[in-house]
Formats: structure tokens, sequence, C-alpha cells
């Protein structure tokens, strides 16, 4: 997978000067509004470092970013970028001027551009105004390249998509980057699956197997050891010949899991699975409800009990397992971390990773929810903020949005 490795190797920010030039850079804005107030605004925060040093250099700098879908009128009513540039120009202490336009490239956002002088800062109306732009139709590129001389995606959690303003627009401008935020998710989550320092540990988990396919068959010709918990480890339990009672399972995945833990043998690689599981007679209702638990070995769970956790045993083997890595990379969490009772399996290994001396990185999606909000954020190398994108990266695909940008 060399060929994968070598186009990783991308032109950054670092890599150019923008003074006196007009930048666009594409942004990862979408961040949940509750009547018209931004809620959780750490996508804003993560953005500031490379739109300051495009400031620095003296660069024209306009931001574009999506926010939610707009299927709509009444969506444009309430997925605008307005609030994101008044944040935007309190969180940087300089005016971000909003250029409101339905089109969002039309006379207006072209006269504010128009109007910029050097280290001024604009941000366009949400891309998904227009129709074209999931579907990367030219028009709207051509709208977007015209705006600049010089691109910057910097946009991690949209760069497994083919969209008019990370893929469309650089293809048609001479000199297309990656800003900070996208290089590190290709130094830390690129380069772990294809370039691991080794030992190399895999935690799989969250809910279904058929999410994670090839990430599973992926992971497993580049990991050390596979571990597997969550909902989808009983569909590999079931393929062994194990009872799971009522617990999630995906029947029309139980020869793919016969094939994986083949391919583990084979390949001589260590795949862990549950030794034992935290069980219970339903799902918590609501998620986070009290509930009566039991403990039962994997070996012999009732047919009348659904698994919600990994029990305390698993949870050891995992750890343990965690130990000895020099890189972790963790996707899924290990139950309904949701609720206290069923959040221990997740909490140890986070607990796990917080301790050990690896590389530790968080894919994206839930896990990333899970160490945030468990209080082991600022113990791992790196957390994605991309759920898809880092997935298909673990799955060793080529990004649309990375591979858009200028090689070195």
């Amino acid at each position: 997978m060399e060929d994968i490795f070598m186009s990783l190797n991308k032109k950054s920010v670092d890599d150019i000067n923008v003074a006196g030039k007009k930048v666009l850079c594409r942004c990862d804005f979408n961040v949940p509004l509750k009547d018209g107030k931004i809620t959780d605004e750490n996508r804003l925060v993560a953005a500031l470092p490379t739109i300051k040093k495009l400031i620095a250099d003296g660069g024209r700098v306009i931001l574009c970013s999506h926010l939610g879908k707009v299927k709509t009128e009444e969506d444009k009513q309430t997925k605008t970028l307005a609030p994101v540039a008044k944040r935007l120009s309190e969180l940087l202490g300089q005016e971000v001027k909003f250029a409101a336009d339905p089109e969002v490239v039309g006379p207006n956002a072209r006269a504010a551009v128009d109007a910029m002088k050097d280290g001024d800062v604009i941000l366009l109306e949400n891309t998904r105004f227009r129709p074209e732009e999931t579907k990367n139709g030219e028009a709207f590129s051509k709208d977007l390249a015209s705006l600049c001389d010089v691109f910057v995606n910097d946009a991690f959690g949209t760069a497994h998509r083919a969209h008019c303003s990370n893929v469309g627009v650089a293809k048609l401008v001479d000199t297309a980057v990656v800003g900070y935020l996208m290089q590190k998710e290709i130094d830390f989550l690129g380069n772990a699956v294809e370039n691991p320092v080794r030992p190399f540990v895999a935690i799989l988990g969250g809910a279904k197997v058929a999410d994670k396919l090839n990430v599973i068959s992926n992971l497993l010709e580049k990991c050390d050891t596979l571990i597997i918990g969550g909902g989808m480890a009983f569909t590999f339990l079931k393929a062994q010949g194990y009872e799971i009672g009522k617990s999630l399972v995906d029947d029309t995945k139980l020869d793919y899991c016969k094939e994986m833990l083949a391919k583990a043998e084979k390949l001589g690689k260590k795949l862990l699975l549950p030794v034992d599981t935290v069980t219970a007679d339903a799902f918590p209702d609501p998620i986070d409800a009290k509930i009566d638990v039991e403990v039962y070995d994997a070996a012999n769970m009732p047919a009348d009990k659904a698994g919600f956790d990994i029990g305390p045993k698993t949870a050891a083997l995992y750890a343990e397992a965690v130990k000895t890595a020099k890189t972790v990379v963790w996707n899924g969490p290990m139950g309904i971390f949701e609720n206290p009772i069923l959040a221990k399996g997740t909490i140890a290994v986070a607990e796990a990773l917080a301790e050990t001396d690896a590389t530790t990185i968080i894919g994206g999606g839930d896990s990333a929810a899970a160490v945030n909000q468990l209080g082991f954020g600022d113990k791992m190398s790196h957390i994605s903020t991309g759920g898809g994108a880092s997935l298909e990266f673990l799955e060793g695909k080529e990004l649309p949005g990375v591979a858009a940008a200028n090689d070195k």
C-alpha cells in the first residue's frame, strides 16, 4: 500500500505564502445551533490556527463551509452561517464580514471580495445553499474558483466526499493545499495505518458489523492485534458457536466473521473477542436509565439475556494488550457508554489508552464523544474530527478531499 502512503505527502499552508493573494479556505463550521446560538464551538476554535496563518501572511481570506443539510427554502432560514461569522469575529479579535448571498457566490459576495484589503476575512454563505454543491456540479465549482488565487482545504469531516467546495474548486485552482487540521489528520490517522510504529493495536467497537466490514479486513492486514468490542462482537461470538441470547446480531455477516477469524489466523495476527459480557433483560429505556445487570462468561450466556458491554475480565484483557503497544487506533465504544452502568468497558479502554506510552488515535464519531465526555480527551495523542472520513482512512481508501491537494 506504499502508493497511498506516498499520496499523503501533500503541500500544506506552511509551504506557501499568500501575501496579497485571495485565498478561499474551506473549513468545517458544521456546528450545532439552537435558536440561532452555537451550542458547541469546538470546530470554530479548531479552525483558528489555519485562519490566523493566512491573515499573518497578509492574505485576503475568504472562508466557506457547509452547515447541515439544505433541502427546503425553510432550511435556508435556519442553516445560515451568519451566527458563525459573528462568533468567529469574537474568537479572532477582528471582523469576519458575512457575505450574505442566496447564491453563495452572487453579486453581494463578489462585491465583498472586491472590497477586501490584505489581512481581511470574509465568510461566504452555507455552500449547500447551492444544490450543485453535493453533486460536485461544475458551475458552482467555477464560481468558487473565480473568487480566489489559492485554495486551502481544512475540512477533514467532508474529506471523504467529492463536493464543489472541497474537490471541484481544488481542480480549477493552480495552488491547492491542506490546512493544519487536515495535515494533523493525515499525519496521525493516515500514517498510523500505512506506516505504524509497532506493535500496532487496533480497537474496534460500535453496534454494527456491517459499518466496519472493510475496516476490519484492512486493519487485520496492517495491525499486530485487533480487538473487537461493542455490539458487533456478538456476531463474531455467534460465528464461533457461542450462545449470545437476545444480543444484537447480524446473521447475514456470520460467514464474513468466520472469514475474518480465519484471515487473522492465516496472517498470524491476534484477534481478541470478549470473554465475558455485562447482560440485562432489555435495552435501557431511556438510554441512561438505571438497569439491573449480570455478568456472564462468553461460554455460558443465558438465552433470555442480551449483552450491552464488555465484562471486567475482557476489560482487563484488552487493557493488557494495549500496555505493550506503540500505536493504538480506537474506533467505536465497547458498550452503551451513554448509560453509567454500561459505560465501564469503554471507560476501562479509555483509561488504558490514557496510561500507555503509545501514540493513541481516536477515530472520530462515537469514540471521540465517549473519550471527551468521560474526561480523557487531553490524554490522547490525536482525536479525529471526522466520523465517516476517519473510517474511510482506516479502510485504506483514498479520500477525495485529500487527493485533490497539490503533492509536495
